[in-house]
């Protein structure tokens, strides 16, 4: 099921998401496939979207849907820098979905996680893909792009 997006300026966005436990799992696998669901709506709509965080939908759970070479279901992520280059790029998001923010962000991280069968995994994350899980993992922990906007001349609308 396609659920409601939260836009910018819902409150619920800047919250902080509780960690899934393993007794949720199965009342949490609807979740994965209505956030499945929203990235297709969004590509349909705007055209854009690769992943989605559960705040985006209302729900306060570390919990991320990836939608790229393959469905990737990420629950209590945890990131960690590799190196120090950075990139700068524009960045768009479900929740402002006209609006791109020029932000700085790790050129290369590892992502560690579990996946939809509870069971650990850990990825190499390198320049798009590192971009796309730090814009999630911010999700999060209520932070925003337009939070990390490089400067107040960061923001540009879509045609």
């Amino acid at each position: 099921m396609e659920r409601e997006i939260l836009l910018l300026g819902n409150p619920a966005l800047y919250e902080i998401s509780e960690e899934v436990k393993e007794e949720e799992l199965e009342l949490l696998r609807p979740v994965f496939e209505d956030m499945f669901d929203c990235i297709r709506g969004i590509r349909r709509d705007y055209g854009f979207g690769r992943a989605i965080a559960a705040p985006q939908i209302g729900i306060k759970k570390r919990l991320i849907c990836m939608l790229t070479d393959q469905p990737r279901v990420i629950i209590n992520p945890t990131l960690e820098p590799v190196g120090d280059e950075l990139m700068e790029l524009w960045d768009d998001c479900m929740s402002f979905p006209k609006l791109l923010v020029r932000v700085r962000r790790c050129r290369r991280c590892i992502l560690r996680y579990r996946d939809e069968n509870w069971q650990p995994q850990e990825l190499l994350m390198e320049d798009g893909m590192s971009e796309l899980i730090q814009h999630e993992y911010d999700h999060l922990n209520g932070i925003l792009a337009t939070m990390r906007a490089v400067d107040s001349k960061s923001f540009a609308m879509k045609k």
